[in-house]
């Protein structure tokens, strides 16, 4: 039986379309599932793999803040993408306007991970998981 939600989907509304769509389309290598370009305005879905929520209170946003960025940084919303190479999203992302936030670390609990700003202004974490949780 299923469970109680089938898919998180989270939806950005862009100033810049353009720009948004390139830094996540060539920044990370997504192929458009689904393309909407019409006279009511354009909208493209793009498929992330597994889809998790997570919930923190201040103290543990400030703790991941100052493990990934050295300070906190982050807002109500913050998107943290696992991919194979961080070094290479990292590059790719900074080529479609992504402004490096920190370095990649190595987190107390076994991932590198580095901390970007998307050129919206979103917090974007990239992880590599190091060694299987």
């Amino acid at each position: 039986m299923p469970g109680p939600v089938l898919e998180l989907r989270v939806a950005l509304t862009a100033a810049d379309y353009e720009r948004l769509v390139a830094f996540y389309q060539d920044g990370l290598g997504l192929d458009p599932a689904h393309i909407w370009t019409n006279e009511q305005g354009r909208a493209v879905i793009y498929e992330m793999g597994q889809a998790t929520l997570e919930v923190f209170d201040e103290q543990q946003a400030a703790t991941v803040d100052q493990i990934e960025a050295g300070q906190r940084v982050s807002g109500p919303i913050r998107f943290a993408l696992q991919v194979p190479d961080v070094d290479l999203a990292v590059q790719r992302l900074l080529k479609q306007g992504a402004v490096l936030v920190h370095d990649p670390v190595i987190t107390p609990w076994g991932h590198r991970n580095a901390r970007l700003q998307s050129p919206d202004g979103l917090q974007i974490t990239l992880f590599q998981v190091l060694r299987p949780e």
